[in-house]
């Protein structure tokens, strides 16, 4: 359905609204939830640790955990011989699922630039699904436990999990343009807080029947999510006959940005086979960008460098929050996920607000690093929380909002920003492949963060932790 010149020559600054149809409206929904699922089955893992490592010890050496049945299963055939190992492994499952996740995310920008994304990632989701029901439900009922067949399924996990990011960004770059970015990209990033509240959530509600139903309800909501994925989601504009996004709409400078029309009907046939991220039908259609080119392209290498360090302490909350609001405080594992879900709800504001104050300055540099700054006094102050639920949810939502939101940016909107910079105009297909190369290189950070921080705490107590979050 072709639409109205009028409709398109919009100055940029009402870009956001102009370009808003029922289309932009589902695929913003669809990509939102798909990676908010991804999210939730991950979440789970970290909000059952406290369970798993229950289960995974005989009740004779692990006081937290009497009620374990059958006796004879627990006390006979057992897994780890004490608490303290159990917990250990639960942190080496973690890094080697971010190391796998970081090598996947490399590899699945590159297929993300060459294939269509709807199937990368409705696979993606539907058999990761299968194998969170596996690693923690089907293990359980058929009483199967064991250290390599974890580590396998984790491994694997890790891969499937990382065909999510590259996909999701490039759908939505290709959809949304330039103007608005910031503020779109940053409502629109809220969806991993978005899915560790909905995996703590799930968690919490089923968490008493036993820790293999949390992953049960997860990995099912996945698999329904990952169908729905490969039946309704656009992947372009041009599909329904939509203009893409018009290559003048980055070609002019910022101060021109705001008064020079966006691209209209004339320009379209030019245009769309100049500028394309994905889905061109032409012989034009342009080659998706070789690794070390998209490595090569400004700002690609040190955004990605600062992610790491940044990822690093945003995904150590994500994995480890529970664990210390039960370890250090002593509150119950359910109580402990819910109030973990205040980070998260932080992070949303976060990542929406200053995004669009990006906008606004038309700089998103700035903003990330008065918000890094800030986020060192925040974690300083988490730190020395006291032992009331009330105050450190307020403080643990400010945290969130210094360390989710930047971490948002740097792997939404300014992901699609270094993707589509006037160097690989015309010629290549790269937002995929550098939106991997960031969150890769984050994901890499991330995997060695949560070893030295089982370490650190293991050998210098909580407080060090959060030295060393403050230093990253």
């Amino acid at each position: 359905m072709a639409v109205p010149g009028s409709l398109w020559r919009q100055p940029a600054n009402r870009g956001l609204v102009s370009h808003c149809t029922h289309h932009h409206i589902v695929v913003f929904l669809l990509t939102f939830f798909s990676y908010s699922l991804l999210h939730a089955s991950r979440k789970t893992f970290s909000n059952v640790k406290v369970s798993i490592s229950n289960q995974w010890t005989p009740s004779c050496l692990n006081s937290t955990a009497p009620e374990l049945q059958p006796y004879e299963l627990w006390n006979s055939s057992h897994l780890f011989p004490s608490a303290e190992e159990a917990t250990l492994f639960l942190g080496t499952l973690d890094t080697i699922f971010l190391f796998s996740y970081a090598v996947g995310l490399f590899v699945s920008g590159i297929v993300g630039d060459r294939l269509n994304l709807r199937w990368v990632l409705s696979f993606g989701m539907c058999s990761s699904a299968l194998v969170v029901f596996s690693f923690g439900t089907l293990t359980e009922w058929l009483h199967f436990y064991n250290k390599w067949f974890y580590c396998c399924l984790w491994v694997v996990n890790g891969l499937l999990q990382s065909t999510g990011w590259p996909c999701v960004v490039a759908v939505m770059g290709n959809w949304f343009g330039k103007a608005g970015r910031g503020f779109v990209f940053g409502l629109w990033s809220a969806c991993a807080s978005v899915g560790n509240i909905l995996g703590a959530f799930l968690a919490s509600c089923v968490l008493k029947y036993g820790y293999e139903y949390a992953f049960l309800v997860t990995a099912s909501v996945q698999f329904a999510g990952g169908v729905v994925v490969f039946f309704g989601l656009l992947t372009s504009p041009k599909e329904v006959g939509l203009p893409e996004l018009g290559a003048d709409e980055d070609e002019v400078s910022v101060e021109e940005d705001a008064n020079r029309p966006l691209m209209g009907n004339d320009d379209v046939d030019d245009d769309d086979q100049n500028y394309s991220i994905q889905a061109a039908d032409n012989d034009n259609q342009p080659k998706a960008i070789g690794f070390f080119q998209a490595c090569c392209l400004p700002g690609v290498v040190l955004y990605s460098l600062a992610y790491a360090c940044l990822k690093l302490v945003n995904y150590s909350f994500f994995f480890w929050l529970p664990f210390y609001l039960s370890n250090n405080f002593g509150w119950k594992e359910a109580e402990a996920d819910q109030l973990s879900i205040w980070y998260d709800v932080g992070g949303i504001i976060g990542g929406t607000i200053q995004g669009l104050i990006s906008d606004v300055l038309q700089k998103r540099a700035p903003v990330l690093a008065v918000s890094l700054l800030c986020a060192v006094g925040s974690l300083f102050g988490y730190s020395r929380s006291p032992n009331s639920k009330p105050i450190n949810a307020v403080i643990m939502a400010i945290t969130g909002f210094f360390i989710g939101g930047p971490s948002n940016m740097i792997s939404s909107a300014i992901s699609a920003d270094l993707g589509r910079q006037d160097l690989v105009k015309g010629s290549s297909e790269a937002l995929a492949t550098v939106t991997g190369i960031v969150d890769g290189t984050g994901s890499i950070g991330a995997a060695v963060g949560q070893y030295l921080v089982s370490l650190i705490q293991e050998n210098l107590g909580w407080m060090w932790v959060f030295y060393f979050f403050i230093l990253m």
